[in-house]
C-alpha cells in the first residue's frame, strides 16, 4: 500500500478548498448575472412607461402656456378698457358736470325766487316714535312742542 504523506494530503486540502471556492463563486456570478437580468428588464419596462408620461406632461404644459398667453391677453384688453373707461367718465366729468350744476343752482334760485311763500313749501313730515306695537306722534309724546 501506498502512504499519503503529509504533502499530498495538504495539496488534497488545497484542491478541495479551491473547489469549494470556485463553487461559491460560480452561484454568486449565476445570481448576479440573474439579477442584471431582472434590473435591465425593470429599467426598460419603466423607460417604456416613462416615455409617454412625458410626452403627455410636455403637452399639459404646452397647453397651460397657452392658456397663460390667453389670460395675459384679457388682462392687458381689460386694463385698456378701464384706462378708456376712466378717460370717459374724466372727460364727461369735465364736459358736463360744471354746466350741470350751475344749471341746478339756476333752478334752485328760481324756485327760490318763485316759490317763496310758506304755503308752497312743504313742511316738515312729523316724527313719529314706535312704542312696542303702535306708533305715537312726537308732537303727543312730548306735549307739543315742536
Amino acid at each position: 500500500m501506498h502512504t499519503v504523506s503529509g504533502g499530498e494530503v495538504a495539496g488534497i486540502l488545497v484542491a478541495v478548498f479551491w473547489a469549494i471556492l470556485v463553487s461559491f463563486l460560480a452561484v454568486a456570478l449565476a445570481r448576479l448575472a440573474q439579477t442584471l437580468r431582472a434590473t435591465t428588464k425593470l429599467v426598460a419596462d419603466v423607460t417604456d412607461q416613462t416615455v409617454p408620461l412625458l410626452a403627455d406632461a410636455s403637452a399639459a404644459v404646452r397647453s397651460a402656456q397657452t392658456q397663460i398667453d390667453r389670460v395675459d391677453s384679457i388682462a392687458s384688453d381689460v386694463q385698456e378698457v378701464t384706462s378708456n373707461a376712466s378717460a370717459l367718465s374724466t372727460t364727461v366729468a369735465s364736459t358736463f358736470g360744471g354746466p350741470l350744476v350751475k344749471v341746478a343752482a339756476f333752478g334752485y334760485g328760481v324756485r327760490r325766487a318763485l316759490g317763496g311763500r310758506k304755503e308752497d313749501v312743504p313742511g316738515k313730515a312729523s316724527r313719529r316714535t314706535v312704542i312696542v306695537g303702535r306708533t305715537v306722534s312726537r308732537r303727543s309724546a312730548r306735549g307739543k312742542r315742536d
